[in-house]
């Protein structure tokens, strides 16, 4: 089969750029070749599942940025596709005196960042949320959140499909060889076709 763009891998990261791609570019026939027998059958189906909130990351940062673009567009996404999640929240917790310093510029770093309901808590209102944690202060993160991100992954691949495209499971990439350069005249366009080859 020829097609004009294929994307190496049916993780979510390979998903979700084959769908975007295909939502913007719809006259191009797109694959997502994968060498297992499902996507996201490895580190996608296999994580922590936690949508973070972006309180870490340096303020004005890509990272940061993205992060907290990111969770918002999460929970936008499961709540589109009927996709359970719980945003449990997270307490980052002060446990020693020299912490709360570190704590506190943590707390300002999430702001600087526009995470969403940050505050910082004493030692009851910790007991309150969670009996068993003791400390002495702590930053709560009502935004974060847990997810089931292989069912993201496989909502990611249906909506491919949907739009058209193509994945091949049981595909292993294991060689790729840059073709003749097509003529300047060419319909597809492309100056340099990569011939993929599996191991069938």
């Amino acid at each position: 089969s020829s097609f004009d763009v294929a994307v190496v891998g049916a993780g979510i990261v390979g998903l979700a750029t084959a769908r975007e791609l295909i939502q913007r570019h719809p006259s191009l026939a797109f694959a997502v070749l994968e060498k297992e027998q499902e996507p996201a059958h490895h580190q996608s189906g296999h994580n922590s599942g936690v949508i973070h909130s972006g309180i870490y990351y340096t303020p004005g940062s890509l990272k940061a940025k993205l992060c907290v673009q990111g969770a918002a567009l999460c929970y936008k996404y499961c709540d589109q596709k009927g996709i359970p999640y719980k945003r449990c929240g997270k307490l980052i917790v002060a446990v020693e005196h020299d912490e709360i310093p570190r704590l506190k510029a943590l707390y300002e770093r999430g702001l600087q960042n526009n995470v969403p309901g940050l505050k910082l808590i004493g030692a009851k209102e910790i007991q309150e949320k969670e009996p068993f944690c003791r400390g002495l202060m702590a930053l709560d993160s009502p935004y974060t959140g847990i997810v089931d991100y292989k069912q993201v992954a496989q909502s990611y691949a249906r909506d491919f499909q949907e739009a058209g495209g193509t994945i091949l499971t049981d595909f292993e990439v294991t060689n790729m060889e840059m073709a003749k350069e097509s003529s300047p005249g060419s319909e597809d366009g492309l100056k340099y076709p990569v011939i993929v080859r599996n191991k069938k």
